[in-house]
């Protein structure tokens, strides 16, 4: 029993027309005979290919259905134009050997040629070491036979090919794909550190003391008693018993304001000092870096601004030395421009400052971010932020005496500071559009 059903199919899917085949005990040689007269193609089959096969296939694409055929004999087929080559896997592959055989022979007498060809765009050191499978970007093997030799010439950016003819003419076609100008792309990053903060502080001090008239020496003195306790000729020196004076509030450059005030009794030989400090401060400020640079399509760029700090650094047989680390601002960046015209970029982005004094050197305050992400032509993305808060209530009282209800902030300090700063990347990629080249009269 055989059966065939040929279905119609329009040009556009003749490579995949369904075909039903349902045969028993069928020869190979009729079989691929079925092929041929259904798919039009010529066929040769060599005297290896005999058997029988029974098949049943519903509305498979006849390329299947030949693979299915042929695997279950152990054949295999080659498309040589409209011909359409069967053999036995073991004999075809003993054939390709031997072809490989004859052309390895005929390419060892054949004679090499020299040619010469000037790159516009790319650099003839770098192709040069492509062709030969040197190249550090890890693709591919030598693209030169083995007779074949390539020499770079950086003056004239020229490169001399010698290698068999037929290898020569593939050579210039690939050089021809090669040697193209590379689009370029101007990142510009922006860089916003906002900080804000406020502090506030109260303090005071508190002093008494106690005027004792002297005759020494037939001269009239003044001993005042107190924290000082020393002996003047036109006044009262007194200390402090509580001193606990505003702080800095959290601002460095500020010093907190004083008011101050001396009670005396009537005989003027009694009197108490109340000082008091206060300061409230408060500091709004945003540092905007801009670097830009601009690149080469999938090629790393590189800017860098800051400055070096020196520090000493000891040996292990104790000599000292002063070695420099960098504190600065620096953008690293490899663009890839995607078909659709958007931008691939894989961003490193360092924001160091100057920090406290050690007793080594200066520290660094570093802020990093590291990432890949993908923005439209012109488009702007925020990488990401690094954002701080800082909130601190400080106090400091005399035991006891500062839990006194209505007088205890006589006997204590307040030190509160409020801090905020944030940290933003942001980043704009645009294509440049490519200059026309313009060739000298």
């Amino acid at each position: 029993m055989a059966a065939l059903k040929i279905e119609p199919a329009t040009d556009s899917m003749d490579g995949q027309r369904p075909i039903s085949l349902n045969f028993q005990n069928v020869e190979i040689t009729t079989l691929l005979q079925v092929f041929a007269e259904f798919t039009g193609l010529n066929l040769v089959a060599t005297d290896s290919v005999k058997g029988q096969v029974t098949v049943r296939l519903t509305d498979v694409p006849w390329p299947q259905a030949l693979d299915i055929v042929l695997k279950s004999k152990g054949l295999v087929s080659r498309h040589d134009g409209r011909v359409l080559w069967v053999a036995p896997l073991g004999e075809w592959a003993q054939r390709e050997k031997m072809q490989l055989d004859a052309q390895a022979a005929l390419e060892a007498a054949s004679p090499v040629q020299m040619m010469s060809m000037r790159l516009q765009y790319a650099r003839a050191t770098d192709v040069a070491q492509r062709l030969q499978g040197a190249g550090s970007g890890g693709g591919g093997g030598r693209w030169l036979s083995g007779r074949g030799s390539v020499l770079a010439e950086p003056r004239t950016n020229q490169l001399f090919i010698s290698d068999l003819p037929q290898r020569l003419t593939e050579m210039k076609k690939l050089l021809a794909q090669l040697d193209i100008p590379v689009r370029q792309v101007m990142i510009e990053a922006r860089i916003v550190e906002a900080d804000d903060q406020f502090g506030q502080s109260l303090g005071v001090r508190l002093g008494a003391g106690l005027a004792v008239p002297l005759r020494v020496s037939q001269g009239a003195n003044t001993l005042a008693v107190g924290a000082g306790n020393a002996a003047t000729g036109a006044g009262v020196v007194t200390g402090n018993q509580v001193k606990l004076p505003a702080g800095s509030a959290g601002q460095t450059l500020n010093t907190p304001a004083s008011f101050a005030v001396s009670l005396f009794n009537a005989a003027a030989d009694r009197f108490i000092n109340v000082e008091i400090s206060a300061l409230e401060a408060s500091g709004l400020g945003k540092v905007v870096s801009r670097p830009r640079v601009v690149t080469s399509d999938q090629t790393k760029a590189l800017i860098e601004q800051g400055t070096e700090l020196p520090y000493q650094t000891a040996s292990a047989s104790g000599a000292t030395s002063i070695t420099f680390r960098k504190a600065n601002l620096k953008l690293e960046v490899t663009p890839q421009i995607t078909p659709d015209g958007s931008v691939v970029l894989e961003v490193d982005v360092n924001r160091d400052s100057v920090g406290q004094i050690t007793p080594a050197g200066f520290a660094i305050n570093t802020k990093h971010v590291k990432t890949q992400v993908r923005v439209e032509d012109g488009g702007t993305v925020v990488l990401g932020g690094i954002f701080e808060e800082t909130d601190r209530n400080n106090e400091a009282k005399v035991p006891g005496l500062g839990n006194v209800p209505g007088l205890g902030w006589l006997f204590k300090n307040r030190d509160q500071a409020q801090r905020k700063s944030e940290l933003l990347i942001f980043l704009t990629p645009r294509v440049m559009a490519d200059v026309p080249a313009t060739v000298p009269p």
